[in-house]
């Protein structure tokens, strides 16, 4: 009885070394299109996929940009939010409001030591 009673804590324990191995191969690859940038102390993390940007906005919210044609670098708009720019340099426009944006490349949180 005493191994069965054991078990469970064995597999918590084994369950949550598992969980706490880094990020996923998943992870790495998202990660590698994603930017982290700060427009005006708001921050806004920006995720590329193709023909689109997915923003997670600082309340938690997820909007979606669909990517146009721009005479010079990139643009990505939905009719109320327009992100363009190139390389790590960003304006977003938001209620006729345009933000300069300082962004880096996004980095993985570190798994939490417990």
């Amino acid at each position: 009885m005493k191994l069965l009673r054991c078990s469970p804590l064995l597999f918590a324990v084994t369950l949550a070394a598992c969980q706490s191995s880094g990020p996923t191969k998943e992870e790495i690859e998202a990660a590698k299109n994603t930017i982290d940038c700060d427009f005006g102390g708001e921050r806004i993390v920006i995720r590329f996929a193709e023909g689109e940007a997915r923003l997670l906005m600082p309340d938690g919210t997820r909007v979606i940009l669909y990517q146009v044609s721009a005479p010079t670098g990139l643009r990505y708009t939905n009719g109320l939010f327009d992100l363009r720019g190139t390389g790590l340099e960003f304006l977003f426009q938001r209620d006729r409001i345009t933000m300069k944006g300082i962004c880096k490349a996004y980095e993985i949180p570190a798994p939490k030591k417990e």
